[in-house]
């Protein structure tokens, strides 16, 4: 079964088809490591999970990777704050983020390429993009301007994703009136603070230009699947666009997808305003499972206000489904429901989420599960049936990543 997901580039739902002879490549814009991550970062990336679990569970190979941005403006600047070192600062929240996500059941990436061991790779695309002769200078930036495309060459500004897009405040874009799309390439500065060598003097390429290297390199462009969070649209992502079209002469991915934000207050989390509840915190409160019963509970595509209490409730919902189905499950003498039940449920899944990654529709089949097993007057599974709801069961858990299947320790008790 195809997956088909929203591509923001054409307004259009699409099939993710892998090129003859090699995996499904996904690139998902990774963090820029100075504080912890939030639960905006859990919503973006347990997308992207979801998308590499649905490919693998169908037998389609992929190749995952996601960076890691470990020098930039605002890494220098709590590094400073904290009496650290810009490269000390990036390790320590690296790894802080990998155990939080590890901890969310988002599974690794493949590769994780830190910007700083690409950097002579960025130097080489920032010196490509001065021989196109659209960069100038101003005091001590070097600024690429792009041409003009037709509209839809790149991301075209009036659909209806890209109207909610908000830049990020360190990032301005554009810098000037009548100058749509202009984004830096190179700034001059030295050591302590991060600096490599080019033709201008020591400085640090720009941050757009770190995804288009390292895709380029591991996986070469177009990529199959690229996205991230909706503020990466404008300008990052239409800035990687305009290097692969300038360049390469290619858009940078086949399929553009993006997540909406996670609000607290009516404001976007953020590190950088410190509006944000952290991944940590989140699941202090809830398991793993319920966390993502909440995130995924709304499309990705639609915005969600942060709720403690709806975060709650769906704890609530999740251990209330998995009780009932420990109950169902228990070997012993058999029930009435058969193992049609959950081999249905998982088809339907797999429906739900090939179309648009519909996760909203795949928990509202799980309260109506819960709901079912809650009333069925017999105590467990028909006989002879366990092993093939198992089966079906553990089907569902694959590709949503929320634990359901019964796991019992030495002790006979549910392990978590």
């Amino acid at each position: 079964m195809s997956l088909r997901l929203e591509d923001t580039r054409s307004g259009e739902r699409r099939a993710v088809r892998p090129r003859p002879g090699r995996p499904v490549t996904l690139y998902a814009c990774g963090p820029t490591v100075y504080d912890a991550a939030h639960v905006g970062h859990a919503r973006t990336y347990l997308f992207f999970d979801l998308v590499r679990r649905f490919l693998t569970s169908e037998g389609t190979p992929v190749h995952h990777v996601m960076n890691v941005t470990d020098f930039e403006d605002k890494i220098d600047k709590r590094a400073a704050e904290l009496g650290l070192t810009w490269r000390a600062l990036a390790r320590r929240e690296e790894a802080a983020f990998f155990r939080d996500m590890g901890a969310f059941g988002v599974l690794p990436p493949h590769d994780r390429p830190r910007a700083s061991d690409f950097a002579p790779d960025i130097v080489r695309v920032a010196e490509a993009l001065d021989r196109t002769g659209r960069v100038r200078r101003e005091g001590d930036l070097w600024i690429y301007s792009p041409p003009d495309r037709p509209l839809g060459e790149n991301f075209p500004m009036d659909t209806e994703l890209s109207r909610h897009a908000v830049p990020e405040a360190d990032h301005p874009f554009p810098r000037r009136e009548g100058a749509l799309g202009e984004f830096v390439i190179w700034k001059r500065q030295r050591p302590p603070l991060p600096s490599w060598t080019s033709r201008w003097g020591p400085g640090s390429p720009g941050w757009h230009l770190e995804c288009y290297a390292m895709a380029r390199r591991i996986l070469d462009v177009p990529v199959d699947v690229h996205g991230g969070g909706l503020d990466l649209i404008y300008p990052h992502h239409h800035a990687e666009n305009e290097m692969a079209l300038a360049l390469d002469g290619r858009p940078f991915s086949r399929l553009f997808v993006h997540t909406a934000f996670v609000l607290q207050d009516g404001a976007k989390m953020s590190k950088s305003t410190g509006n944000l509840i952290s991944l940590r915190t989140a699941l202090r409160r809830s398991s793993r499972g319920g966390l993502r019963w909440y995130l995924l509970s709304t499309p990705h595509r639609v915005r969600l206000e942060w709720s403690p209490g709806a975060l709650d409730r769906s704890q609530d919902e999740y251990e209330g489904l998995r009780r009932h189905l420990d109950r169902w499950l228990r070997p012993g003498a058999g029930g009435t429901l058969g193992a049609s039940v959950m081999e249905r449920l998982s088809q339907q899944v797999r429906s739900d989420l090939a179309e648009g990654l519909a996760t909203d529709r795949v928990v509202e089949r799980l309260r109506e599960l819960s709901v079912r097993l809650a009333r069925d007057p017999s105590d467990r599974v028909a006989a002879g049936e366990r092993a093939r709801a198992l089966v079906a069961l553990r089907e569902v858990e694959e590709r949503t990543g929320i634990p359901l299947a019964p796991v019992r320790g030495r002790s006979g008790r549910r392990s978590r």
